[in-house]
């Protein structure tokens, strides 16, 4: 009997992870309600007139997986931005060094920024997916190519008319940004799942203590951290946990002797001499609102070795790190903040960090949080057909 009601007793308690709370401060909970909720509404570009469209979406993934749009039929954009990588490639450096020495970017919740690529040189999803098409570092296609596969392919074709509401015609060049379009809209679907940060911020923000609880004690720790005497979230706030811009954080921009790469100063010059950019024909938003950051945006000597600040969602599972792939761990990320020399920063720039000096076990709990950005996706069904 004595055991029984040993037994009884046990399945009354709480958890011991019940027990593990914090306390939060009124404007810490501000700031960790401020990355979320999760996941964010669904965006339309306004440039794009297939996005958002169950067509588009449709013919996007069919080409985004399609190696005939490169020049010898082999590669394909998910050769380098996989589903089961994340949709990165795993490697330090991008195939083919299209952009110097940078690695591949992820494409999870790609659809929600403003500048892509590295550098920013594309002011659109789909002006940046015409890029590695035609680059003959990277796919080596061209706009014939492309055109040719809408034309003539049955199912592509189909596919086309569905989305666009017409037969691809004879200008090659529109259908090559009709066919990045499509693969935009395809691309922005591509939103990262919830994580335990996500449960933990919605519980904190409508003060479940229980639920707050189940968060380890470890994430708590890191995440305070984060948004407390870190200043991380300077850069990397809201939703995605990236402000969307660009900074200097230490890396050198050297790539080899004689040899530069000067991020966003010359992403700038690309942009404005880019026939896609949103200033140009290709703009489908008549209004050209979504082309002011564009028409302002100025090209400053103090760009010169800035790089997109990344998202972190995800971020456990994307190593390699930084724009060049040059820290291997999610750990050493965390030293290099811990211990950057601000003598590497590029004196016209804004400074965007300072050493931390974090102790082993501050770096311990930072990583910690940051992994609970992490979660395994969902399988991805097959491809629906374009012409069921």
């Amino acid at each position: 009997m004595r055991g029984l009601l040993l037994l009884v007793l046990a399945a009354w308690a709480p958890p011991a992870a019940a027990q593990q709370l914090l306390d939060w401060s009124p404007d810490e909970v501000r700031a960790v309600g401020r990355h979320g909720p999760w996941p964010p509404p669904p965006v339309r570009d306004p440039s794009n007139r297939v996005s958002g469209t169950p067509a588009g979406i449709a013919l996007g993934e069919h080409l985004f997986n399609d190696p005939r749009l490169s020049a010898d039929g082999l590669m394909s954009c998910a050769t380098c931005h996989q589903a089961g990588r994340d949709w990165s490639d795993g490697r330090a450096k991008g195939f083919g060094t299209v952009d110097l020495d940078r690695r591949t970017p992820s494409l999870w919740n790609v659809g929600y920024a403003h500048w892509f690529g590295w550098d920013g040189a594309g002011d659109s999803l789909w002006a940046q997916t015409i890029r590695p098409i035609v680059d003959p570092r990277e796919m080596g296609g061209n706009a014939q190519r492309v055109a040719g596969l809408l034309r003539h392919d049955k199912d592509l074709a189909c596919g086309y008319q569905r989305a666009f509401g017409g037969k691809a015609g004879d200008d090659d060049e529109l259908l090559l940004v009709d066919a990045a379009k499509a693969m935009a809209a395809f691309q922005a679907t591509l939103v990262s799942p919830r994580t335990r940060f996500d449960a933990f911020r919605d519980a904190l923000v409508a003060g479940d203590r229980a639920a707050v609880a189940r968060y380890p004690l470890s994430e708590q720790r890191g995440l305070k951290l984060f948004v407390g005497s870190g200043n991380c979230d300077t850069c990397h706030f809201g939703p995605r946990f990236t402000n969307g811009e660009f900074g200097d954080v230490g890396i050198a921009f050297f790539v080899r002797p004689g040899e530069v790469d000067t991020g966003r100063l010359g992403g700038l010059a690309r942009l404005a001499g880019s026939p896609f950019n949103l200033l140009g024909r290709y703009n489908d938003d008549v209004s050209g609102a979504n082309a002011a950051r564009t028409r302002h945006v100025q090209r400053l000597h103090a760009n010169f070795g800035e790089f997109r600040v990344p998202s972190l969602r995800q971020v456990g599972r994307a190593a390699a790190y930084m724009h060049d792939g040059s820290i291997a761990t999610l750990e050493d990320v965390v030293r290099h903040y811990s211990e950057v020399n601000p003598d590497r920063l590029h004196s016209d720039g804004t400074p965007l960090v300072r050493p931390l000096g974090l102790s082993p076990q501050e770096r311990t709990d930072l990583v910690a949080f940051l992994r609970s950005l992490d979660a395994d996706p969902p399988p991805r069904p097959a491809p629906p057909p374009l012409c069921p």
